[in-house]
């Protein structure tokens, strides 16, 4: 029975050999790819770290009652009080309630009261280039 596997064929052989390289070859170059799309992908990860006393907006995957294509899902804004190592962040609703998040459903709120400098405005009133 165990002579009957091995062929004594060299063509056989050669295509199984051909085979083997086709296979390494194909895994290579899947392993190549993965490597070239991680890099790519962390490129454009924006690490974002949160401070306490600073004010943030949450993530509400679950509002699903109103269902609508235009009603943000941020709700908010928050004051961040504690901040863990491990990806959590305790939150202050402003009536004084508290709950635990992780840090991924959170993004950082700029309201009024954090933008800071100026703002100049153009009036392209003469897009012609002719004067009234």
């Amino acid at each position: 029975m165990s002579g009957a596997l091995i062929s004594k064929d060299p063509f056989r052989l050669v295509k199984l050999d051909e085979l083997e390289e086709f296979r390494l070859n194909a895994y290579d170059s899947a392993r190549i790819y993965q490597e070239k799309t991680k890099r790519w992908n962390d490129k454009r990860i924006i690490p974002r770290e949160f401070h306490v006393g600073k004010m943030v907006l949450l993530f509400n995957a679950r509002l699903r009652l109103f269902p609508r294509k235009l009603k943000s899902r941020w709700s908010g804004p928050y004051t961040v009080t504690v901040v863990t190592k491990f990806g959590s962040v305790e939150l202050e609703h402003p009536d004084g309630r508290r709950f635990k998040v992780n840090r991924h459903h959170v993004k950082h709120y700029y309201g009024a009261d954090d933008y800071v400098g100026n703002v100049e405005v153009f009036y392209f009133d003469h897009l012609d280039g002719k004067e009234n």
